[in-house]
C-alpha cells in the first residue's frame, strides 16, 4: 500500500474520531480546518519531493560507498548532448541519459550513439510538458509507451528505469506508471539545478559540498553550465575517490526490458 494510501485512511480515521468527538465535547471547526490543512500539506510535499515515495516507489540513492551516478534529463539535443558525450569520454565515464521521446525520434543518430557508447537510455516522457501530471493515467500510459517506442526504433533496447519531469508525482502519474507494468521510478539524491543556476562557482559548489558514495546527481543535457564545470567535477569525484557508473548498476538494477 503507497503512503498516499496510507495518509488518507490515516485522515479518515482522525476525521471519524474528531467528528465523535464533537459530538460529545462540541469541538471547534479549527480543529476541522488543522486536519484538513495538514492533509494538503502532506499531499503537497508527496506530489513535489520524489525522494518521498509518496505515490509510487522509488529509487533515489544506491547503497554504494565509493560509486556515484551522474544522469541527465531532456535529451538528445544535438550540440549540446554530443558535448557531453566527448567529456564523459575523456574521462572515461558512463552516464545515464533519461531522453524525451520526441528527441529521440528527432535525433535517433544522437540517441544510437548515447547507446553505442557505453550509456545508459531511459524514459522522461514523450513531450516533457508543464501539464504532464494533469493527464489521465491511461494518456501518461501512452506517452510513455510512444516513448518506449522511440528508443527501440533507435536503439534497439526498451528502457526500464522512468523518470517523471520535474519529479512531480500524483494519482494519475503513478497510474500511468503502474499501467506500463515494468517501470523502475528513478529519483536523486543530488539535484544540480542547473536551468537556473548559471553561476559555474555556485553550482559546483553545489554538487561537490556533500557527494558522497551511493548518490545519483541530476543534470540536463542543455545546461551551458553543466558543460562548464562537468570536466572539473569528474575530476573532484575522482579525488574523492569515487567512481562515476550507470544508475542500473549503482542499484544493481536491469537497465532494460
Amino acid at each position: 500500500m503507497s503512503r498516499f494510501w496510507i495518509v488518507n485512511i490515516a485522515f479518515v480515521v482522525l476525521l471519524i474520531a474528531l467528528y465523535l468527538l464533537d459530538v460529545q465535547y462540541g469541538l471547534s471547526v479549527v480543529w476541522y480546518i488543522v486536519l484538513i490543512v495538514a492533509l494538503v500539506a502532506l499531499h503537497t510535499a508527496g506530489s513535489i519531493i520524489l525522494s518521498l515515495q509518496f505515490f509510487i516507489p522509488t529509487r533515489c540513492k544506491g547503497e554504494s560507498a565509493n560509486a556515484i551516478a551522474i544522469t541527465f534529463d531532456d535529451g538528445p539535443i544535438a550540440g549540446m548532448t554530443d558535448k557531453i558525450l566527448a567529456i564523459l569520454k575523456e574521462h572515461n565515464v558512463k552516464a545515464s541519459f533519461f531522453c524525451i521521446g520526441h528527441r529521440v525520434a528527432r535525433e535517433p543518430m544522437l540517441a544510437k550513439r548515447l547507446h553505442e557508447e557505453g550509456h545508459l537510455l531511459g524514459n522522461h516522457t514523450y513531450w516533457h510538458k508543464a501539464t504532464f501530471d494533469l493527464q489521465s493515467g491511461n494518456t501518461i500510459a501512452k506517452e510513455l509507451a510512444d516513448t518506449d517506442n522511440a528508443i527501440v526504433k533507435a536503439v534497439g533496447v526498451k528502457p526500464k528505469f522512468f523518470r517523471p519531469p520535474y519529479g512531480v508525482t500524483n494519482p494519475m502519474v503513478a497510474s500511468g506508471i503502474k499501467r506500463g507494468g515494468k517501470y523502475t521510478v528513478i529519483g536523486w539524491s543530488v539535484r544540480s539545478f542547473d536551468t537556473v543556476i548559471k553561476d559555474r562557482a555556485k553550482l559546483f559548489q553545489r554538487v561537490t559540498r556533500s557527494l558522497k558514495g551511493g548518490d545519483i546527481v541530476l543534470f540536463h543535457d542543455y545546461s551551458e553550465s553543466t558543460l562548464d564545470i562537468l570536466s572539473d567535477f569528474l575530476n573532484h569525484v575522482s579525488k574523492l575517490g569515487l567512481k562515476v557508473v550507470r544508475v542500473d548498476e549503482l542499484l544493481n538494477e536491469k537497465a532494460y526490458v
